[in-house]
Protein backbone atom coordinates (compact mmCIF):
# COMPACT_ATOMS: atom_id res chain seq x y z
CA UNK A 1 0.00 0.00 0.00
CA UNK A 2 1.65 3.65 -0.97
CA UNK A 3 -0.01 6.74 0.16
CA UNK A 4 2.76 8.67 -1.58
CA UNK A 5 3.46 8.07 -5.24
CA UNK A 6 6.90 6.85 -6.26
CA UNK A 7 7.89 9.79 -8.80
CA UNK A 8 6.62 12.52 -6.16
CA UNK A 9 9.83 14.75 -5.24
CA UNK A 10 9.09 16.74 -2.23
CA UNK A 11 11.94 19.48 -1.77
CA UNK A 12 12.74 18.57 1.97
CA UNK A 13 16.07 19.46 1.43
CA UNK A 14 15.31 22.87 0.43
CA UNK A 15 13.63 23.28 2.96
CA UNK A 16 16.17 22.65 5.98
CA UNK A 17 16.93 25.81 7.44
CA UNK A 18 13.24 26.75 7.87
CA UNK A 19 13.26 23.70 9.57
CA UNK A 20 16.34 24.05 11.40
CA UNK A 21 14.47 27.36 13.11
CA UNK A 22 11.30 25.71 13.75
CA UNK A 23 13.63 22.66 15.89
CA UNK A 24 15.65 25.47 16.98
CA UNK A 25 12.64 27.92 18.44
CA UNK A 26 10.66 24.81 19.69
CA UNK A 27 13.77 23.89 22.15
CA UNK A 28 15.01 26.94 23.46
CA UNK A 29 11.03 27.37 24.61
CA UNK A 30 11.02 24.07 26.42
CA UNK A 31 14.62 25.27 27.72
CA UNK A 32 13.34 28.08 28.72
CA UNK A 33 10.07 26.78 30.39
CA UNK A 34 12.64 24.62 32.48
CA UNK A 35 14.63 27.21 33.49
CA UNK A 36 12.05 29.39 34.72
CA UNK A 37 9.84 26.32 36.74
CA UNK A 38 13.51 25.55 38.18
CA UNK A 39 13.74 21.85 36.42
CA UNK A 40 11.34 19.33 35.29
CA UNK A 41 8.64 18.78 37.55
CA UNK A 42 9.35 15.23 39.14
CA UNK A 43 6.84 12.89 40.00
CA UNK A 44 6.82 10.79 43.63
CA UNK A 45 9.28 8.13 42.07
CA UNK A 46 11.83 11.06 41.66
CA UNK A 47 11.28 13.56 44.21
CA UNK A 48 10.19 11.06 46.97
CA UNK A 49 7.29 11.81 49.62
CA UNK A 50 3.74 10.37 49.57
CA UNK A 51 0.94 10.16 46.83
CA UNK A 52 -2.75 9.84 47.79
CA UNK A 53 -5.38 9.19 44.94
CA UNK A 54 -8.62 9.28 46.77
CA UNK A 55 -12.40 9.56 45.50
CA UNK A 56 -15.11 11.61 47.31
CA UNK A 57 -18.85 10.61 46.81
CA UNK A 58 -19.64 14.40 47.33
CA UNK A 59 -18.74 17.62 45.45
CA UNK A 60 -15.36 18.98 46.92
CA UNK A 61 -12.15 20.78 45.39
CA UNK A 62 -8.45 21.38 46.10
CA UNK A 63 -9.06 24.18 48.37
CA UNK A 64 -11.50 22.14 50.32
CA UNK A 65 -9.26 19.56 50.54
CA UNK A 66 -6.30 21.35 51.79
CA UNK A 67 -8.22 22.76 54.36
CA UNK A 68 -9.40 19.35 55.75
CA UNK A 69 -5.89 18.91 55.91
CA UNK A 70 -4.37 21.89 57.65
CA UNK A 71 -4.20 20.15 60.71
CA UNK A 72 -1.54 17.69 59.91
CA UNK A 73 2.17 18.51 59.46
CA UNK A 74 2.58 17.99 55.97
CA UNK A 75 4.84 20.43 54.57
CA UNK A 76 4.92 20.90 50.96
CA UNK A 77 0.78 19.99 49.93
CA UNK A 78 0.08 19.75 46.04
CA UNK A 79 -3.83 18.67 45.54
CA UNK A 80 -4.91 18.44 41.91
CA UNK A 81 -7.74 17.08 39.89
CA UNK A 82 -6.69 13.28 38.36
CA UNK A 83 -8.94 11.47 35.46
CA UNK A 84 -12.77 12.42 33.94
CA UNK A 85 -14.25 11.85 37.41
CA UNK A 86 -14.32 15.61 38.69
CA UNK A 87 -14.43 15.07 42.36
CA UNK A 88 -11.00 11.87 42.09
CA UNK A 89 -7.75 14.08 43.48
CA UNK A 90 -4.48 13.41 43.94
CA UNK A 91 -2.57 14.47 46.94
CA UNK A 92 0.72 14.79 46.86
CA UNK A 93 3.00 15.37 50.06
CA UNK A 94 7.02 15.85 49.17
CA UNK A 95 7.81 15.20 52.80
CA UNK A 96 11.72 15.04 52.75
CA UNK A 97 11.46 12.91 56.27
CA UNK A 98 12.22 9.41 56.14
CA UNK A 99 9.44 8.92 58.20
CA UNK A 100 6.55 8.10 55.47
CA UNK A 101 4.92 5.39 57.29
CA UNK A 102 1.70 5.55 58.58
CA UNK A 103 1.36 9.26 56.71
CA UNK A 104 -1.12 7.95 54.64
CA UNK A 105 -3.40 6.90 57.39
CA UNK A 106 -3.32 10.25 58.81
CA UNK A 107 -4.30 11.74 55.75
CA UNK A 108 -7.28 9.46 55.38
CA UNK A 109 -8.23 10.35 59.28
CA UNK A 110 -8.33 14.02 58.69
CA UNK A 111 -10.32 13.46 55.46
CA UNK A 112 -13.35 11.47 57.35
CA UNK A 113 -13.34 14.09 59.76
CA UNK A 114 -14.53 16.40 57.62
CA UNK A 115 -16.11 14.83 55.15
CA UNK A 116 -19.33 12.52 55.64
CA UNK A 117 -19.01 8.90 56.65
CA UNK A 118 -18.41 6.44 53.87
CA UNK A 119 -17.89 9.50 51.11
CA UNK A 120 -14.00 8.90 51.21
CA UNK A 121 -12.34 6.14 48.84
CA UNK A 122 -8.47 6.15 49.27
CA UNK A 123 -8.14 4.18 46.16
CA UNK A 124 -4.46 4.33 45.82
CA UNK A 125 -1.05 4.94 48.04
CA UNK A 126 2.61 5.36 46.99
CA UNK A 127 5.43 6.22 49.17
CA UNK A 128 8.91 6.91 48.18
CA UNK A 129 11.78 7.64 50.41
CA UNK A 130 14.04 10.73 48.84
CA UNK A 131 17.30 8.97 48.69
CA UNK A 132 15.30 6.23 46.51
CA UNK A 133 13.78 9.28 44.56
CA UNK A 134 17.30 10.30 43.60
CA UNK A 135 18.78 7.49 43.06
CA UNK A 136 15.50 6.65 40.81
CA UNK A 137 16.00 9.75 39.19
CA UNK A 138 20.16 9.12 38.21
CA UNK A 139 19.35 5.60 36.99
CA UNK A 140 16.92 6.73 35.09
CA UNK A 141 19.09 9.62 33.31
CA UNK A 142 21.89 6.85 32.79
CA UNK A 143 19.44 4.46 30.45
CA UNK A 144 18.77 7.18 28.22
CA UNK A 145 22.27 8.03 28.04
CA UNK A 146 23.71 4.42 27.77
CA UNK A 147 20.80 4.24 25.05
CA UNK A 148 22.31 7.10 23.03
CA UNK A 149 25.50 5.39 23.50
CA UNK A 150 24.42 2.53 22.34
CA UNK A 151 23.17 3.90 19.20
CA UNK A 152 26.47 5.67 18.54
CA UNK A 153 28.40 2.54 18.26
CA UNK A 154 26.39 0.34 16.34
CA UNK A 155 25.24 2.80 13.34
CA UNK A 156 28.82 3.76 13.37
CA UNK A 157 29.57 -0.08 13.07
CA UNK A 158 26.70 -0.50 10.47
CA UNK A 159 26.59 2.62 8.28
CA UNK A 160 29.64 5.16 9.09
CA UNK A 161 30.10 8.00 11.56
CA UNK A 162 28.56 10.83 9.72
CA UNK A 163 25.31 8.53 9.96
CA UNK A 164 25.82 7.96 13.83
CA UNK A 165 26.16 11.69 14.59
CA UNK A 166 22.91 12.42 12.51
CA UNK A 167 20.75 10.07 14.26
CA UNK A 168 22.18 10.88 18.16
CA UNK A 169 21.08 14.48 16.97
CA UNK A 170 17.69 13.54 15.78
CA UNK A 171 17.37 11.69 18.96
CA UNK A 172 18.41 14.04 20.99
CA UNK A 173 16.21 16.84 19.29
CA UNK A 174 13.56 14.90 20.39
CA UNK A 175 14.10 14.23 23.80
CA UNK A 176 14.99 17.61 24.80
CA UNK A 177 11.46 19.36 22.80
CA UNK A 178 9.55 15.89 24.65
CA UNK A 179 11.00 17.31 27.41
CA UNK A 180 10.22 20.86 26.88
CA UNK A 181 6.65 19.46 26.44
CA UNK A 182 6.08 18.40 29.96
CA UNK A 183 8.03 21.08 30.98
CA UNK A 184 5.48 24.34 29.48
CA UNK A 185 2.33 22.08 30.07
CA UNK A 186 3.03 21.38 33.48
CA UNK A 187 3.17 17.48 33.62
CA UNK A 188 5.05 15.27 35.77
CA UNK A 189 8.36 13.34 34.56
CA UNK A 190 8.21 9.73 36.82
CA UNK A 191 9.58 6.55 35.83
CA UNK A 192 6.83 5.61 33.19
CA UNK A 193 7.99 8.50 31.43
CA UNK A 194 11.44 7.14 31.41
CA UNK A 195 10.36 4.27 29.85
CA UNK A 196 8.10 6.59 27.13
CA UNK A 197 11.27 8.28 26.48
CA UNK A 198 13.37 5.29 25.70
CA UNK A 199 10.40 3.78 23.21
CA UNK A 200 10.57 7.00 21.30
CA UNK A 201 14.19 6.80 21.21
CA UNK A 202 13.86 3.58 19.77
CA UNK A 203 11.26 4.70 17.18
CA UNK A 204 13.01 7.58 16.02
CA UNK A 205 15.83 5.17 15.39
CA UNK A 206 14.00 2.71 13.24
CA UNK A 207 12.41 5.64 10.94
CA UNK A 208 16.06 6.98 10.77
CA UNK A 209 17.36 3.92 9.83
CA UNK A 210 15.23 3.08 6.81
CA UNK A 211 16.05 6.52 5.55
CA UNK A 212 19.26 5.57 5.66
CA UNK A 213 19.57 2.13 4.58
CA UNK A 214 17.42 3.93 1.39
CA UNK A 215 20.61 6.59 1.34
CA UNK A 216 23.09 4.30 1.02
CA UNK A 217 21.49 2.11 -1.68
CA UNK A 218 21.05 5.48 -3.55
CA UNK A 219 24.43 6.40 -2.88
CA UNK A 220 25.30 3.55 -5.65
CA UNK A 221 22.56 3.81 -7.98
CA UNK A 222 22.94 7.60 -8.58
CA UNK A 223 26.86 7.99 -7.64
CA UNK A 224 26.47 10.40 -10.43
CA UNK A 225 23.79 12.99 -8.61
CA UNK A 226 24.99 15.28 -5.87
CA UNK A 227 24.68 14.22 -2.44
CA UNK A 228 21.82 16.86 -1.97
CA UNK A 229 19.83 15.52 -4.79
CA UNK A 230 20.17 11.68 -3.32
CA UNK A 231 19.00 12.25 0.10
CA UNK A 232 16.17 14.40 -1.25
CA UNK A 233 15.15 11.16 -3.07
CA UNK A 234 15.54 8.97 -0.38
CA UNK A 235 13.48 10.53 2.01
CA UNK A 236 10.97 10.81 -0.86
CA UNK A 237 10.98 6.96 -1.86
CA UNK A 238 10.47 6.38 2.14
CA UNK A 239 7.89 9.02 2.88
CA UNK A 240 5.01 6.41 2.14
CA UNK A 241 6.57 3.88 4.48
CA UNK A 242 7.08 6.64 7.04
CA UNK A 243 3.44 7.88 7.01
CA UNK A 244 1.67 4.11 7.22
CA UNK A 245 3.61 3.73 10.29
CA UNK A 246 3.44 6.87 12.09
CA UNK A 247 -0.20 7.05 10.95
CA UNK A 248 -1.23 3.97 12.57
CA UNK A 249 1.12 4.39 15.51
CA UNK A 250 -0.44 7.83 16.25
CA UNK A 251 -3.94 6.36 15.87
CA UNK A 252 -3.14 3.71 18.91
CA UNK A 253 -1.17 6.74 20.87
CA UNK A 254 -4.28 8.77 20.41
CA UNK A 255 -6.48 6.52 21.83
CA UNK A 256 -4.41 5.64 24.88
CA UNK A 257 -4.00 9.62 25.11
CA UNK A 258 -8.26 10.15 25.06
CA UNK A 259 -9.76 7.14 26.56
CA UNK A 260 -6.56 5.17 28.90
CA UNK A 261 -7.41 6.94 32.02
CA UNK A 262 -5.26 9.38 34.29
CA UNK A 263 -2.58 6.48 34.83
CA UNK A 264 -1.23 6.57 31.67
CA UNK A 265 -2.55 9.78 30.44
CA UNK A 266 1.20 11.43 30.49
CA UNK A 267 2.54 8.26 29.29
CA UNK A 268 0.63 8.28 26.37
CA UNK A 269 1.05 11.92 26.10
CA UNK A 270 4.86 11.61 26.33
CA UNK A 271 4.52 9.00 23.02
CA UNK A 272 1.90 11.45 21.17
CA UNK A 273 4.62 14.15 21.26
CA UNK A 274 7.56 11.79 20.53
CA UNK A 275 6.09 10.29 17.98
CA UNK A 276 5.59 13.33 16.03
CA UNK A 277 8.46 15.16 16.44
CA UNK A 278 10.50 11.58 15.80
CA UNK A 279 8.89 11.11 12.75
CA UNK A 280 9.50 15.36 11.74
CA UNK A 281 13.43 14.94 13.21
CA UNK A 282 14.20 11.79 10.71
CA UNK A 283 13.37 13.76 7.87
CA UNK A 284 14.41 17.40 9.30
CA UNK A 285 17.33 16.40 11.11
CA UNK A 286 18.67 13.31 10.89
CA UNK A 287 19.19 13.94 6.71
CA UNK A 288 20.14 17.54 6.57
CA UNK A 289 22.84 16.59 9.28
CA UNK A 290 24.46 14.20 6.90
CA UNK A 291 24.22 17.13 3.86
CA UNK A 292 26.08 19.48 6.24
CA UNK A 293 28.98 17.10 6.90
CA UNK A 294 29.24 16.59 3.11
CA UNK A 295 29.41 20.32 2.37
CA UNK A 296 32.02 20.54 5.36
CA UNK A 297 34.25 17.96 4.06
CA UNK A 298 34.37 19.10 0.65
CA UNK A 299 35.32 23.02 1.81
CA UNK A 300 37.83 21.30 4.11
CA UNK A 301 39.13 19.57 0.76
CA UNK A 302 39.20 22.49 -1.33
CA UNK A 303 40.92 24.89 1.34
Amino acid sequence: MQLIKPDTNFDFVGKRKLALIVSAVLILVGLVSLVVKGGPDYGIDFAGGTLVQVQFSEDTDPAAIKKALSGIELGSLVVQSFGDNQNEFLIRVENSSAELQGLSDQIEKALESTYKDGSVDIRRVEMVGPQVGKDLRSKGLQAILYAMLGILVYISWRFEFRFAVGAILALAHDVLITLGAFSVFGKEIDLPIIAAFLAIIGYSLNDTIIVYDRIRENLGRHHKENFSFIVNRSVNETLSRTLLTSGTTLLVVLALFVLGGGVIHNFAFAMLVGVLVGTYSSIFVASPVLIFWEQRKKASASS
